[in-house]
Order: C-alpha cells, then structure tokens, then sequence
C-alpha cells in the first residue's frame, strides 16, 4: 500500500506542504449487492438522491471539497442498525463516513473515497437521565442545545457550548469544548462513557458508569477526538452540572488586543472561577454590528461570565473591574438580567454568521491554535500585525481564558491568490503557536486541514502509533479514510 496521497501535480494531499483545499480521492464502482443489503436493514431511512449526497458531502460552514460525494445515505435508527451496516461496508471493504450536526469545519464529513455515509440524526434520545447521579446517557444524533432544553426542568445543564447545531456524537468525535471550557474543561472531561460500534461491527462498551475508574486501559478517551477513524460513537454518558444559582456577565473595551489578552491572563492568576472569558477584536465587534444593527464600542473586546450565589458572582465582577482599569481597561459594563444576559452571548455565539454577513460572497477559514496562558498574549500580537496587514478581511475570537483563540479569515477559494494568502496566515499562526509549545487545534480537531501540522507537533513516532492502533482496530482502512493521520505516515 502506498504511503503518499498524490495529486496529478505530485503534490501531497494533507501532507507536509500541502495547500490543497479539494481533497483528492479515488472512487470505486458502489456494489450493487450491498446497496440490496443496506435497503433491506435501513428500509426507507437510505438515499441515493444526487442533492442529498451532495449536500452530505459538503461542509456547510467549511471552504473544504472533496472530489467525490457519498454514493448512499443511511439513516439508522439503533446501534443495532449501525453495527449492521458497519459489518457490511467492511465484509465489502467500502468507506464510511459518519456524519452528526454539520458544523465540523477541517473536511471531517467529506468522502473523498465516496462509500457510505452514515447520518446520525434519526437516533437522537436521551435513553436514561440520573438526577441524583448528574448523569445522563444520550444517543449521538441529539445536539447539546437540544439536551439543555430537555435537562433545564431539573435544573441541570450540559456545559460544553460549540457551534449551535452541533451534535453530542459529532462533539465526542472531534473532542470540542467551547466558552465554558475555562470552567468545567472539554468533552475529554465530561464523558463517562461510550458505546462504540468497530470497524468490524462489534460494539464496544468503554467503562462503567462510575464517575472514576482504573479498570484497563483508558478506551473512552481513546475514543473521543478519533474522529470516526476508529469506531462509530452509538452511546453516550454524560457528566452533568447544576445550573448556577446567578451570573453576572460583564463586557469592557481596551485599546489592543495584547492589552485584552493580557487582562484575561492577569483574570485567570488572580484566581477568580470566571465561567467564560471571551475576546473579540475590533473587526468582530464591527462584524457585529453589521450583522445584528449593534453600536458596540468597535474596539477588542472582552466579555466574562461569572456565576455562583448573587453575593459572590458580584464580589468577583468587581474584582475583575479592577484588573480592567489597571490594564488600561474602559466602559466596563455587566448586566444580570436573564434577557441582557442571553442577548450578550447569543451575538458571541453567533459570531461566525456575523462574519458571512459582512462578507456574503466569500468563505472562511478558521485558524483554531491553543498556547500555554502566559504566550496568549504574545501570539495574539504577533498574529494580529500580520492580519492587519493582509488584504483579507480577518477577525479574531479567542477563548482567552485557556489560550484558544480562532481567526475568521474571509477569502474566496477559487481565487488563487486569495487561497494562497489564507493558508499563508493560517500558517503563520500554526507554526507561531507551535513555537510556543502549543497546538495546531484547540478543539475544532484535524479532519483533512490540519493533517500536515501533526509531524511537527506530535512527531513522527506518535503517529505511526497512531497508525499501528488504526492499522489493528480497521485494517480495511473503511472508517473515515483520509482523515485524522497523515497519509505520508508509513510504518
């Protein structure tokens, strides 16, 4: 088998150097025998409809292609239909990509081999919620947002917060967080448990419920962030919070982002339980604006959320207003009622779709690097003269809190030019954070456009162990193929 993902130029595909953004893939006959098969387990919950596949096979909020789609949908609606159609994709050596909310951004959905897509949607229950234990054990298919509606009644909550729309199986998948991560930590922390369905249709209980255990190796976390390249996630159990008794949230304006960055720094050392810690610089706030008919300060930004009982979210707020003004910090705003509150962080939240609105005809790409707390600032600087000197239009926001920070940069892909600039910050970002001892990927994960940052930062030894547990666990190589590991990588 061939080490190398080639294009006709010889470049290539997701490894080192690459700048292509149409994945290249080769595309067999679907068989006709296993299409009867998939019918007969599936019944109606199957398409082979061109529109359906071609939307399944592009991101919607992603500039990454494929040069195939999907050749069949599959809808299950159990793990056992899973286990299923998995055992015969494998018997008949045909790709699978599992597909959950959509709202995965580095090419993790598309089918560059075509194959089977397996859609999650229709399997979307909350089978048992435990109260007393602050768990519950949820089917892949629901989203968080959904989950929170259905867990508010007991006045619990799910504390990871990605993109609205995103999906409890897709979130393990690409091991996310979001603003809250500051507190409550990323999905590698709030799993208990998985149910998984292997590349040869077994499926796999990964621990007990116990909210701690010892008991062999660690195969939940091994699961969560594998990106359905080693099993499909089927079950769920969750770790639960109480919803806080009162926030406050607080917003305040500064003259540079080193300045913002560094308050949230000086926040997090203080040792103040902040919630969330969000920056914006001033081409968000001004995307903000636009998109929501706002008159925010267009300035970088913070924003914080501080929760607990009413006397200590306030003692803490106040703590913080004098870190701003020593900081060079103003109009040092909170509010505390429950619609000011969700209209701040619903702008935040919707930041992405304030950028498209700015921009309309163009797309983005979204730089997602993580450093060490004390190098935030620093990076942030360096990264913001560079995007500030490029003729594309480009926004910061950063989960200042944990040293995750995203830059929105709007190019048109089919622009040459325009492409290559992209990838040259997007770049330029990467190797700065590696510099500093950090990561390519925060939370959004690697999927196809971030392959060729992993040798530089993980070294070649840990992903020919990552290959060697692919190679065991899919040795047909079936389960989202192309992703995750980069294709240069040889035993």
């Amino acid at each position: 088998m061939p080490c190398l993902a080639m294009d006709v130029r010889g470049v290539n595909v997701g490894g080192k150097g690459s700048t292509q953004y149409v994945v290249k893939g080769s595309q067999k006959e679907f068989p006709r025998e296993l299409l009867e098969e998939l019918k007969i387990i599936c019944q109606d919950n199957i398409s082979v409809d061109y529109d359906e596949r071609y939307i399944h096979g592009k991101p919607q909020n992603s500039f990454h292609k494929a040069v195939n789609i999907p050749d069949v949908i599959v809808y299950p609606r159990s793990e056992e239909e899973v286990s299923k159609v998995v055992n015969l994709c494998n018997i008949h050596k045909v790709p699978i990509v599992p597909y959950g909310g959509a709202t995965s951004i580095e090419g993790h959905t598309l089918s560059p081999h075509g194959g089977v897509c397996i859609d999650m949607s229709l399997m979307k229950t909350v089978k048992a919620l435990h109260v007393d234990d602050m768990d519950v054990v949820v089917e892949p298919g629901i989203g968080w947002m959904e989950l929170n509606e259905y867990l508010e009644p007991y006045g619990l909550f799910f504390p990871l917060d990605p993109g609205p729309g995103a999906s409890i199986g897709g979130m393990c998948a690409t091991r996310c967080s979001g603003s809250l991560a500051v507190r409550y930590g990323t999905m590698r922390d709030n799993v208990i448990s998985l149910k998984v369905v292997l590349a040869n249709g077994d499926i796999v209980k990964t621990a007990s419920r116990a909210r701690k255990s010892a008991a062999g190796y660690d195969l939940t976390r091994l699961m969560i962030g594998s990106e359905g390249t080693l099993g499909l996630i089927t079950e769920v159990t969750l770790r639960l919070q109480k919803i806080p008794q009162h926030s406050v949230v607080a917003m305040c304006n500064f003259p540079s982002v080193k300045d913002a960055a560094d308050v949230a720094i000086a926040t997090m050392r203080s040792g103040v339980q902040v919630s969330r810690v969000e920056l914006l610089d001033e081409v968000q706030v001004k995307a903000i604006n636009i998109a929501n008919g706002k008159n925010l300060p267009e300035s970088p930004t913070l924003m914080f959320e501080f929760i607990g009982t009413e006397a200590y979210a306030r003692e803490q707020t106040q703590i913080v207003r004098k870190i701003v003004s020593e900081h060079n910090g103003s109009d040092f705003v909170f509010a505390e009622e429950p619609e000011a509150k969700k209209e701040l962080w619903k702008v935040r939240k919707e930041a992405l779709w304030a950028c498209f609105a700015m921009e309309p005809n163009l797309e983005a790409m979204i730089s997602d690097v993580c450093v060490p707390l004390s190098h935030l600032g620093d990076l942030i600087s360096r990264s913001k003269k560079e995007l500030d000197a490029s003729p594309l239009v480009c926004t910061v926001i950063a989960h200042a809190g944990d040293g995750n920070f995203h830059t929105v940069i709007l190019f048109d892909p089919s622009q040459e030019e325009h492409r290559r600039e992209a990838e040259r910050l997007n770049q330029f970002m990467v190797h700065a954070a590696l510099s500093l001892e950090g990561t390519c990927t925060g939370e959004h994960g690697v999927g196809t456009g971030k392959m060729k940052y992993l040798e530089e930062e993980l070294g070649v030894e840990a992903l020919r162990t990552m290959k060697k547990i692919k190679s065991v666990l899919d040795p047909n190589n079936i389960m989202n193929p192309g992703k995750l590991i980069p294709p240069h990588v040889c035993f």
